[in-house]
């Protein structure tokens, strides 16, 4: 099977480079290798128009030029020079089509008409490729890259999500003179429900918990309650604001506790929370499971 695989490859070659101009060349199945060759070569399209389309972003209008190509390639062969040039081809048609494009998307939504650099994105990837003249290591650059990306999507998010952030601030100013209502270090203010009398759980407990989480304007977004089923979690390993009210909370506590956006999802979001969205929930700390 290997052998007949090589001679029909050898056969397809040959067929293609005998042709004129992007007609289709002429088959001619006079034996089991030539129909085993058209057969193979048909069938290798199985999927590929979709994929040209809708993964290379192949305008089939073009598809005379796709023709050529493809011919060019079969041409070529094995010429490691001009397989480097059309890797090189498609790469940088999938940065132009693809990543600047969802770049841009994550960092400046709808709006059109912002971009990131192309000229210092082609900077800084031919010097990584190269590993020539970086200005950074390909480290330091992840790192810079996602600091910037939150950044610039924070302000983003802020001109659409601001006034999410502004109610949540006043809520909370408002919720902080209310009676019963403490504060605790790190920004989160509770209403204890019912005392509890057991140990305080650490930071790195795992403990059991019935919860209802719901938005500023009373909505109930998750309830462990109506799925009848606790929540195991650990605290270090939540949202911020719920890991600082567990490690203040004794066993058998019931806090109604709410938390500032920075402390909660924050410009993400989560499902129906909004970005900068402060949150209240009714947290049951049931037991620390170790």
């Amino acid at each position: 099977m290997k052998k007949l695989t090589v001679v029909a490859s050898v056969a397809i070659a040959a067929a293609v480079m005998s042709s004129c101009g992007n007609s289709t060349p002429k088959a001619n199945l006079k034996n089991e290798v030539d129909t085993l060759s058209y057969a193979m070569g048909l069938a290798q399209t199985q999927g590929m128009r979709e994929y040209m389309m809708y993964r290379m972003g192949v305008d089939t209008t073009y598809v005379d030029e796709f023709i050529k190509g493809v011919k060019q390639g079969v041409s070529d062969g094995d010429d490691k020079k001009k397989a480097a040039y059309y890797a090189g081809v498609q790469i940088g048609q999938q940065i132009s089509t693809q990543m600047v494009e969802g770049l841009n998307r994550e960092l400046f939504g709808d709006d059109t008409t912002q971009t990131i650099s192309l000229k210092n994105f082609m900077a800084g990837f031919i010097s990584g490729y190269t590993r020539k003249g970086g200005l950074m290591t390909v480290e330091q650059a992840s790192q810079v890259a996602q600091l910037k990306m939150e950044s610039i999507r924070s302000r983003t998010l802020e001109k659409v999500y601001g006034p999410n952030k502004e109610k949540g601030e006043k809520f909370l100013a408002e919720n902080a003179k209310k009676p019963g209502v403490k504060t605790l270090e790190g920004g989160v203010q509770y209403k204890v429900l019912k005392e509890g009398k057991g140990e305080l759980p650490a930071d790195t407990s795992m403990v059991k918990v019935h919860y209802e989480g719901r938005t500023l304007e009373g909505k109930v977004f998750d309830s462990s309650y109506k799925r009848n089923r606790p929540l195991e979690l650990r605290c270090n390993q939540t949202i911020k604001g719920w890991g600082e009210a567990l490690t203040h909370m004794p066993v058998g506590s019931t806090w109604e506790i709410y938390i500032p956006q920075e402390l909660a999802y924050g410009s993400h979001g989560q499902g129906d929370i909004k970005p900068f969205s402060a949150l209240i929930f009714k947290v049951e700390l049931i037991s620390i499971v170790k």
